[in-house]
């Protein structure tokens, strides 16, 4: 797949999100992923051949959500050589039904047992510093990956309660996240324990290192992660996202304001940022529901 030769006006559709618009890497794999699938099977857009294509989707068994998706590509798509090319838009007409899917917060007990689970080793040291760092700051595993040491320059041991780390989010906006003396504590030890022994001239300056010394990969924090909750036994699937999850959703439940967490996420839109506030009602009505003698 990684072979096929898109259209033209694919790729410069591709150049377009890149350049223009200062879409992440990731997100242009995906789209590149969402247009080969579609390209694959047929050699122009219309309305027909989407029909068909979709129909064949749904037919295989495919998810509304991975519908969802393909649907707002190939519709972007189709707006770009609507403006650029003069070509009719075409009209997707896909009923799906509305995904409602709210992500899983862990408890704070579960969070810390994952954490704790990482050894002393150098290794180890890194791998608990990639947790504190993605609990603590509740940033997405590209912006971890990301993280320059350069980043914490300034605001590492200022002597205050609160640290903070330069994030670069989507479309490559700065933000600046506070995190606390655990995390702080975490990369400190990793930062002169372990960091000097995997650096060497190809890791350049990323803050986190594989063992070879070169910048830590996504696929990398996510093994981390699912081996560090193997070790302690969580039976439900816990990703970076999960504690990206828990930091909105426990910030939520300790009072924070819903607009000071959009920040710290990065979400351009509160709107974004809301579908936390709807976990956190959840939590309520169930524990309501278990607790209060006249709730059933």
């Amino acid at each position: 797949m990684e072979k096929f030769k898109l259209p033209d006006t694919a790729l410069r559709f591709l150049d377009h999100l890149s350049v223009e618009l200062g879409h992440s890497k990731n997100t242009i794999l995906s789209y590149r992923r969402d247009l080969i699938g579609y390209f694959s099977n047929h050699q122009i857009l219309n309305d027909e051949l989407l029909s068909m294509f979709f129909a064949n989707l749904q037919r295989s068994g495919a998810s509304d959500s991975s519908l969802a998706r393909k649907m707002s590509v190939l519709r972007s798509y189709s707006n770009f050589l609507h403006r650029e090319y003069k070509t009719p838009l075409v009209e997707i007409n896909l009923k799906l039904r509305p995904v409602k899917k709210l992500p899983k917060a862990l408890p704070v007990e579960v969070i810390t047992k994952i954490i704790e689970s990482c050894q002393e080793s150098e290794i180890g040291l890194r791998d608990r510093a990639i947790l504190e760092i993605l609990y603590g700051t509740g940033i997405r595993v590209s912006e971890a990956v990301g993280l320059n040491l350069i980043d914490l320059k300034d605001h590492l041991n200022n002597g205050e309660d609160i640290s903070f780390v330069q994030v670069r989010g989507k479309g490559s906006k700065l933000r600046l996240v506070p995190f606390g003396k655990h995390a702080e504590k975490a990369v400190e030890n990793y930062l002169v324990r372990a960091r000097p022994t995997l650096a060497n001239s190809a890791g350049e300056g990323a803050l986190f290192l594989n063992s070879r010394g070169k910048r830590i990969s996504r696929q990398s924090i996510w093994q981390i992660v699912h081996d560090a909750a193997s070790r302690v036994k969580i039976a439900e699937e816990v990703s970076p996202h999960s504690f990206r999850h828990s930091f909105a959703t426990h910030l939520l439940e300790g009072g924070a304001d819903i607009r000071v967490v959009q920040e710290l996420l990065g979400h351009a839109s509160v709107t974004t940022t809301q579908i936390y506030t709807l976990i956190t009602i959840e939590a309520l009505r169930e524990t309501f529901a278990e607790s209060h003698p006249r709730a059933r």
